[in-house]
Order: structure tokens, then C-alpha cells, then sequence
């Protein structure tokens, strides 16, 4: 069986403000450590269940976050920022199964450190008039590709949320959100054995995540009017009011690759201060 884990951070153990997942930041260099065992654990588990190849996929900003040190064969690790499919590189080589960990909730969610793609500058985002999360997208174009999604981890919003896409994957809270900014934790000799029961159980309880089917129609809601401006000179991209675009496509991979392009256009918009 090959793996496939897509490693983000804010859904980290321990990890409640920007500080700990900011690449370079003291509380980064001390929770990439956390990070790089949680994804550890789910391989550990992932290998219980039958894994002989298990690609662990840098998700979480410059995406060169991870200690390979840290980590055991069968996992080759994919890190660095320049990557097609970003979050999910590796998709392309057909995995079975898919493990999303360290993840969290969409944007306007009380979730901590709650986003899609950018930190800041995406106010919201919908797919079919659907709340779109990191999660729910990656699942999508996991399961276009063939793969189930056997585990999510991150805040309870996040086990919610994945509740809703992920059917019969194991979900591990490893934190209760209390705000975007703070969290009620588990310390990592807990999460640690959770995380890798939960790998190994979904591998047999996962079911195949449902497509809606095309056209897949996206409306992203910008903070600024700029990134909107941006984003609509995309030529498959129409503006769809002062601060919002929308996009249709035929697939979920051309969903995928437009998102990311208009979402980098977005952020690249805005002045400091000001946003």
C-alpha cells in the first residue's frame, strides 16, 4: 500500500498562535519538533496497517518545516515551496491512501489559526455554495485521483468540519479550540498513540469521498477590493462584487490549480497596515 500524508501545521499539537507555526520564530523552531512527531506517529501507524511506501508531503508555508532526522523508513520526506500541486504534491503518483495532518478549519471558522491557503487576506471561500477549507479541497482532489482520506487531525473544529467530507476516516482532535488564537491541548504523550491507533484504524474503516461533480463553481471573498482586482485578470476569473471573484471548471484539479493562483494573487495585493 503507498501513503500519502500532507503535513500542515496550525492543527499541530500544541500549537495556538501564529508565533509557533511563523518559519524562523523560536515557538516554530520548538513546535516543528511536535509537528514532525505527530506526522511520526500517523507513519508509525500507517505502517501498521500495511504501508510499504509512505510519502510525507510538506504542507505548512515555506514547506520546509520537518526534521528528517526525526522520521523512519518506509517515509521519504517532499519539502520545499515550488511544487505543482502544493499541499497535496504527490497526489499525481496515485496513492491508495491519503493522511491529512496538523490541518484546521476554513476561514470565519472558530477555529484555531483558521484560513484557506492565506493567513489573512481571504475573508471567505465556497465551492457549490459550500464552505471551502484547506481539508475539503484536498480531499476532493484526493479523491479524484483515486485515494481515500483515512485520517485528518487538528482542533475539534477541524474533526467537524472533515466529518463532513471524510467518510469513516479517523478523526483526531488533538486540541479543543476556544479561539482562533487559543486552544485547550493535549500534550504529545497523548496525541503521539492517538494519532497512530487512528492511522491504522482508518485504513480499514475510510470509505471513498464523494465527488459533487462538475462544474465546480468557486466564489472567493477577498479582505481588500485590490486582491479581487488582482485576482479577476486571470482570464478564467470574473469579478463577482468589490471584494469577491468567482471561477468555474470541469475538474477538480483544474479547481485546484486556479485556487492557488488567485489565492497567491490575493495576498501579494495588500499594503502593510492597511491589508
Amino acid at each position: 500500500m503507498r501513503a500519502l500524508i500532507s503535513a500542515d501545521m496550525e492543527g499541530a499539537t500544541g500549537v495556538t498562535c501564529p508565533d509557533d507555526c511563523r518559519p524562523g520564530s523560536p515557538q516554530w523552531d520548538r513546535f516543528r519538533k511536535l509537528l514532525t512527531a505527530d506526522v511520526a506517529a500517523v507513519a508509525a501507524g500507517l505502517c501498521d496497517a500495511g504501508a510499504e511506501d509512505i510519502v510525507v508531503n510538506e504542507a505548512h508555508s515555506t514547506m520546509r518545516n520537518l526534521l528528517i532526522e526525526d522520521l523512519d523508513p518506509p517515509v521519504r520526506l517532499l519539502t520545499g515551496n515550488h511544487k505543482p500541486y502544493g499541499m497535496m504534491e504527490g497526489i499525481a503518483a496515485r496513492p491508495e491512501v491519503v493522511a491529512f495532518v496538523g490541518y484546521h478549519a476554513g476561514p470565519g471558522e472558530e477555529g484555531v489559526l483558521s484560513h484557506t491557503f492565506v493567513g489573512y487576506e481571504i475573508f471567505s471561500v465556497t465551492l457549490n455554495g459550500r464552505p471551502m477549507s484547506e481539508g475539503y479541497l484536498n480531499a476532493l482532489l484526493a479523491a479524484e485521483y483515486g485515494a481515500r482520506v483515512v485520517l485528518v487531525s487538528g482542533d475539534d473544529v477541524t474533526c467537524r468540519d472533515a466529518a463532513q467530507y471524510a467518510p469513516g476516516a479517523s478523526l483526531v482532535a488533538v486540541k479543543e479550540a476556544v479561539d482562533r488564537y487559543t486552544a485547550l491541548c493535549l500534550p504529545p504523550s497523548r496525541t503521539g498513540p492517538m494519532l497512530r491507533e487512528a492511522a491504522r484504524k482508518g485504513v480499514s474503516t475510510a470509505g471513498e469521498v464523494p465527488l459533487p461533480g462538475a462544474p465546480y463553481v468557486c466564489e472567493v471573498e477577498f479582505v481588500g477590493t485590490s486582491s479581487a482586482a488582482l485576482a479577476a485578470l486571470v482570464p478564467t476569473v470574473r469579478r463577482a462584487g468589490p471584494r469577491a471573484v468567482a471561477f468555474e471548471t470541469a475538474t477538480v484539479d483544474a479547481l485546484y490549480r486556479c485556487f492557488r493562483v488567485i489565492s497567491k494573487l490575493g495576498a501579494s495585493a495588500t499594503e502593510p497596515r492597511y491589508g
